[in-house]
């Protein structure tokens, strides 16, 4: 039993290009309140259009118990979408041919990347490359050998842009190609004096946000930032990264997305090697050389991704599932996160309108969802 239905983004992808309209529709819809990248797909799938879900939005909402929810009107769209062209950045969507290939493929992929540059760095495969900000001078050295090794190789390096191991590694790979993945907005550059790098950056690269223009970056974007450089990336080099540091927040997204983790290790006597010399006591693959990550990622390289088989199936026109169903599912969540199956399975209703009632309660504020699925009471 497959709870989460058709999923028109799991699909192998013809190169699509949506009209201005739909652009237009996708940057409503993904900047509305409570539509997150995983409610943006559910919303897609099941109404086959962002204009579709627009429409539904209000009466999901009110038969998940919430309030009225904020819905992003065309002129703040149109609004985002001047300031964007002003700062020389285009919204891809998912699914287009420039939307990272394996960034597409994580199940809380933005529908809307806000792309400064070129995308032909996302042609090459990517590696991530992270570390402490109060970086060690060893750590740094370390950090740009890799880089540079790295890009003649040719892999794109994927940072995020910090002070300390991700600066070096940018710059390190400026002319083979780096990704620079921003918590904030396009013209909120985090840290304001790495503005000039992000230039350099985008001359061979791309510097790419899921958060809209004239976003500051607040404490609880780091992680999400952290879980797009997972995403993009076959694996994540930490250099260096103290207990408890935003890089094994990194580190432990890659793992949830099947991607490799690397780690350098560094003296026992240091805080910032103890988050990576622990990462290798739990299996990191030990680097001390571009070699020992060339060596694990070029058979991956060979035997290519695997695509998704397609699902034919066609999107939904759901129904309300009605008061007794809502009762009923209602009875089964609670704090303990539990699996969408499970709950078709207790619940004994049909999965599309577990699916419907799911979504209600996520539009309503009512229902979280882990990196796992898993579904429970907010």
């Amino acid at each position: 039993m497959n709870a989460g239905g058709d999923d028109l983004f799991a699909r192998p992808v013809a190169a699509i290009r949506l009209t201005d309209r739909q652009r237009l529709d996708w940057l409503r819809l993904a900047r509305s309140e409570n539509v997150g990248p995983r409610t943006f797909r559910e919303l897609l799938n099941m109404f086959g259009s962002a204009s579709a879900a627009l429409d539904a939005l209000p009466d999901l909402s009110r038969r998940g118990g919430g309030r009225t929810i904020r819905i992003a009107s065309q002129a703040d769209a149109e609004r985002e979408m001047m300031v964007a062209s002003h700062h020389d950045v285009r919204f891809v969507a998912l699914g287009e041919p420039d939307y990272p290939d394996r960034l597409r493929r994580i199940a809380s992929a933005p529908p809307l990347l806000a792309l400064k540059g070129g995308s032909a760095c996302f042609e090459r495969p990517m590696i991530g490359l992270v570390g402490s900000r109060n970086a060690s001078l060893a750590g740094l050295k370390m950090a740009a050998i890799l880089a540079q090794g790295l890009g003649e190789a040719g892999f794109t390096t994927v940072s995020g842009l910090a002070r300390g191991i991700d600066a070096a590694a940018h710059k390190a790979s400026l002319a083979t190609g780096t990704v620079a993945v921003l918590a904030g907005g396009q013209d909120r550059i985090y840290p304001p004096e790495h503005a000039p790098l992000a230039d350099d950056i985008v001359r061979a690269g791309a510097v790419i946000s899921e958060m809209p223009m004239g976003h500051e970056p607040r404490a609880r974007d780091f992680p999400r930032r952290n879980r797009l450089i997972a995403g993009l990336s076959l694996g994540v080099v930490v250099v260096e990264a103290a207990d408890r540091s935003g890089s094994l927040i990194t580190a432990r997204m890659a793992l949830e997305e099947n991607r490799e983790v690397f780690a350098v290790p560094g003296s026992p006597l240091d805080p910032r090697a103890a988050g990576t010399n622990r990462l290798i006591k739990h299996g990191a693959v030990l680097v001390t050389e571009v070699e020992d990550i060339l060596a694990v990622l070029q058979p991956i390289l060979g035997h290519g991704v695997a695509e998704p088989a397609p699902d034919e199936g066609a999107p939904l026109t759901p129904a309300d599932p009605g008061e007794t169903a809502r009762d009923r599912l209602a009875m089964l969540l609670g704090p303990v996160p539990a699996a969408v199956d499970d709950l078709v399975r207790a619940s004994g209703l049909p999965v599309a309108a577990v699916r419907v009632l799911l979504l209600e309660l996520e539009l309503a504020g009512r229902l979280h969802r882990d990196a796992a699925g898993r579904v429970s009471l907010a």
